[in-house]
């Protein structure tokens, strides 16, 4: 943190109400992100801040470690599962002790089953609301809609992950970069993982092909959250200027909703705009035709959406056509996104009659077709 990016959070977190959130993303581990969110501890408590540290984890960095030394740490939860003796986050203990500050590591992390939020990224939205400011780190593949391309990139699907309005919801979102080569030298000296790791490292997340396109990811995130604050916090706006809203239509095919909902926040968290998921349950996809796992995954959909920010609306009816007419005019959707022709949902508005009138209102309405792939 230069002394410049100091003074700027040290005057944001001054001001009362609710709580100021900074996240620091890095393309993967060992990039020095928690490093980093211990040195602006340091130096917040320097100026006088009532700081604590709330959950750190250095991975028996020796770097790490060394900083943790002078901070004040609030002790973990102890939480026996599965005859496992397991460390959490202490939310309801901050909240008590109240500082203004608190470092949380880890913004993806799964709690324990039994714990009040499943996710820590929801542990943190409680001390914000609490008043109480947050600086947290998390690894750019853990980002809900970016989540199909980092499995293009690295082959492995993430489980642990954090949504994007939770970006959207912080003051500040930094980077933490290194070149390639800088980050490959580090875990080559053991600064990332124990010296057994390494070789295991190099040949498959840590190949210099895979970092780049990691690095590129993280850039564009940043860029794109800083200039959306440029957008909608400095850029005077034009009062004619028309708010997006995004409408995503979904069937119950699982894996092409799922890509809909992601690729649908995405655009609206470049807008920050609203938007909404809307699925048609037709006769033919009612609760006793409809298989049990296609139920589930609807379910599943629809979590994640609201999680991503959206607003999921059912209706039940059979011209799926007409009810994205009513949608559109209803909450003034700007924008209409759909997957693939020959999924079944596009099938069965083409059949329809009404398909041309549902082209005619967007047309009239000024809305957009984004059919995604």
């Amino acid at each position: 943190m230069s002394d410049t990016e100091a003074e700027n959070w040290l005057e944001k977190i001054q001001k009362p109400g609710k709580g100021k959130l900074k996240i620091y993303i890095g393309m993967s581990a060992g990039v020095g992100k928690t490093y980093r969110m211990l040195q602006d501890a340091h130096r917040l408590l320097r100026n006088g801040v009532n700081l604590r540290v709330g959950y750190v984890e250095t991975h028996g960095r020796k770097e790490t470690e060394a900083l943790i030394e002078g901070l004040p740490v609030v002790p973990r939860r102890t939480v026996f599962y599965k005859g496992k003796q397991l460390d959490e986050l202490d939310v309801q203990a901050i909240i008590l002790l109240q500082p203004n500050t608190v470092i949380v590591d880890e913004l993806a992390h799964s709690n324990i089953p039994g714990s009040k939020n499943e996710k820590r990224w929801q542990d943190v939205l409680d001390l914000l609301e609490a008043g109480i400011n947050v600086i947290s780190a998390v690894n750019i593949q853990h980002i809900e809609s970016i989540n199909e391309d980092v499995k293009t990139i690295t082959g492995v699907e993430v489980k642990e992950r954090v949504p994007d309005r939770i970006l959207q919801l912080a003051d500040e979102v930094v980077n933490i970069d290194l070149t390639a080569d800088e980050l490959i030298t580090r875990l080559k000296e053991g600064k990332i993982y124990d010296n057994s790791k390494v070789q295991q490292a190099l040949q498959n997340f840590f190949k210099p092909e895979k970092i780049l396109q990691l690095r590129e990811l993280a850039l564009k995130e940043v860029a794109g959250q800083v200039e959306r604050k440029v957008d909608y916090e400095v850029t005077p706006r034009d009062k004619s200027w028309k708010h997006e809203r995004f409408l995503a239509c979904i069937s119950s095919n699982h894996e092409i909703a799922q890509n809909i909902i992601r690729k649908t926040a995405r655009l609206a968290s470049y807008y920050n705009s609203k938007w909404y998921v809307l699925y048609v349950q037709t006769p033919k996809e009612s609760t006793e035709k409809i298989a049990l796992a296609a139920q589930r995954h609807l379910i599943n959909n629809f979590k994640n959406a609201t999680e991503l920010g959206g607003e999921v609306i059912q209706k039940k009816g059979t011209d799926i056509a007409q009810v994205i007419i009513d949608l559109i005019e209803e909450k003034e959707v700007t924008t209409v996104c759909i997957g693939k022709p020959h999924i079944t949902l596009w099938q069965i508005i083409l059949k329809t009659s009404v398909f041309r009138q549902l082209l005619k209102t967007l047309s009239k309405n000024d809305v957009d077709l984004i059919i995604l792939s």
